[in-house]
């Protein structure tokens, strides 16, 4: 398991009751997310904030990480992205499960919120982790192997899946696969379209994620 470099903004209330952890997306870092931290930070007093960098050079751009290949990006095959998604997803746990230990927190005070890349490996790890985070929010992402949730799921965290209708990376019919394939499989999902929006994060899309982080959370 690959030890994570990471970014940490302290609870602004000096004790930190509850996490939130940000896993960003394709060719980008832990600082890309972390800055969300400061909007947060003010709604969620006793949270601290950790952005993790993504264990591999982008193999598919001359700067920033990656989680796992792409291979319409880097031209890496489907089983060596594959391999690669496990190991990450190994990596990923490891450092949730370190990080609450130094915080001395219990997984249900956790929410993952990743974007693109990093909502994949949200909603990729969280159900097949033996305890339940307080939630997960996926942000233009996709589920990964719908097709195994079923037998491999071990929890069921809550979710919200946000996605921008005019999304040209990330098509927005993957919010709607995601959904069915988790309610499908017994979660229970929310979820919140930004009209007018390609890959990222609108304003409106932020107000939603900080209700459902706040909620969850007990903010």
């Amino acid at each position: 398991m690959r030890e994570l470099k990471f970014g940490r903004v302290a609870a602004a209330s000096g004790v930190a009751r509850s996490m939130v952890v940000f896993v960003h997306g394709y060719g980008a870092d832990g600082a890309d997310l972390l800055g969300l931290a400061s909007t947060l930070a003010a709604h969620l007093p006793e949270t601290v904030f950790y952005a993790p960098d993504a264990p591999e050079a982008c193999a598919g751009t001359a700067f920033g990480r990656q989680w796992f290949g792409i291979p319409r990006f880097d031209g890496s095959s489907e089983s060596v992205a594959k391999a690669s998604l496990a190991r990450a997803a190994e990596d990923l746990n490891g450092f949730l499960d370190a990080r609450l230990a130094e915080e001395g927190l219990e997984a249900k005070a956790l929410v993952l919120v990743g974007f693109s890349q990093g909502a994949m490996m949200s909603l990729h790890v969280a159900p097949r982790r033996s305890d339940v985070l307080a939630g997960v929010l996926a942000i233009s992402g996709m589920l990964m192997f719908p097709e195994l949730l079923g037998a491999e799921a071990q929890v069921k965290p809550e979710v919200l899946l946000i996605h921008g209708d005019q999304d040209p990376v990330v098509p927005f019919a993957e919010m709607a696969a995601a959904g069915n394939a988790l309610v499908a499989n017994g979660f229970q999902v929310f979820g919140h379209v930004m009209k007018g929006t390609g890959h990222g994060i609108a304003p409106d899309g932020l107000q939603v994620a900080l209700s459902f982080i706040a909620d969850r959370l007990g903010a």
